[in-house]
């Protein structure tokens, strides 16, 4: 398995991932959405590919530049969003090779945070944590309070319990 930086030559191929992992065609519609956004950064846009198929590409995770604003201060964050992985090589690791990858990338490039929607068993074996537990962060999106998570890269959120308010704010694309 190489895990890497999409490619422009991948774009298909990551469609077909993601619509083949979900059933449906919104994750791949965004996706394609997002890249055409000005804070796309395609070094946090991950493949895995199946080097015994042809390089076959089999994973794709995206993290996104989001924002982080209270009355105080405006933090450099990431949502992650989306992962997939063909339904033939889930729950084989990749997922997690790609999330590791992706915050691995996301510490190099200076982001301090990394939002998620999704799985609570799934997620917090990475580290991330229900927002609103912990920080008393609301999600942006209906959803049941633990899937709405993130990871502290390094810990700062402490410096967020003081304020008033804190907004999650999402490009258009994720609304």
């Amino acid at each position: 398995m190489n895990i890497r930086e999409e490619s422009q030559l991948d774009y298909d191929q990551i469609d077909k991932v993601h619509d083949a992992a979900f059933n449906s065609q919104f994750e791949s519609k965004l996706v394609r959405q997002l890249r055409q956004n000005e804070d796309f950064e395609c070094r946090l846009s991950i493949i895995a590919e199946n080097t015994n198929e042809q390089n076959q590409i089999v994973g794709h995770i995206l993290f996104f530049p989001i924002r982080v604003s209270s009355n105080k201060k405006i933090i450099k964050s990431l949502a992650l969003a989306p992962l997939g992985v063909l339904p033939s090589f889930q729950k084989k690791g990749i997922g997690s090779k790609l999330i590791l990858e992706g915050l691995k990338a996301a510490k190099c490039l200076g982001y301090q945070s990394v939002f998620v929607l999704g799985h609570y068993e799934y997620y917090t074996r990475f580290g991330f944590k229900p927002t609103l537990e912990a920080w008393n962060i609301k999600s942006p999106f209906e959803c049941p309070p633990e899937n709405f998570m993130a990871l502290e890269l390094p810990a700062h959120f402490n410096c967020l319990k003081d304020t008033e308010s804190v907004k999650i704010i999402y490009p258009d694309e994720f609304l």
